[in-house]
């Protein structure tokens, strides 16, 4: 569909809107409202205009990542990946906010790099950097 323009937000399923708000905002989002609609969800903003929806209506007490953590592997979106420009810059502010690194970094053939971390309900957060 050439009417597709980009990608308006992505929606994360989250426990806890404090401990979520808290974590997102260490990476630089901005809380914007919420908790709002049926779901319930919040609304962050990067200033880079990348938006993030945290659905408020995740089961407390799972510890696992169905798309991630089991061998069965099951349909579903796995990870957000985030454009950088400076990868090592973005590894070390990671360690200093203490946010483990769960791969990586990763070097392509062609060039680019990559590393992992997840937030606090396990959902899986890329930082990608171009070749």
């Amino acid at each position: 569909m050439k009417e597709i323009t980009g990608i308006n937000h992505v929606g994360i399923r989250v426990t806890n809107l404090d401990t979520a708000r808290k974590f997102y905002e260490k990476l630089g989002f901005i809380f914007l409202v919420g908790p709002v609609g049926p779901e319930p969800v919040a609304i962050m903003e990067h200033p880079s205009g990348v938006v993030i929806n945290l659905i408020l209506n995740a089961n407390s007490g799972i510890s696992e990542n169905i798309l991630m953590d089991i061998p069965e592997k099951h349909p579903g979106y796995t990870h957000i990946a985030l454009d950088v420009s400076d990868l090592e810059s973005i590894e070390a502010t990671l360690k200093r906010l203490d946010i483990t690194i769960t791969e990586g970094p990763i070097t392509l053939p062609e060039g680019g790099s990559m590393l992992f971390i997840r937030d606090q309900d396990n959902n899986v957060i890329e930082f990608h950097k171009n070749a």
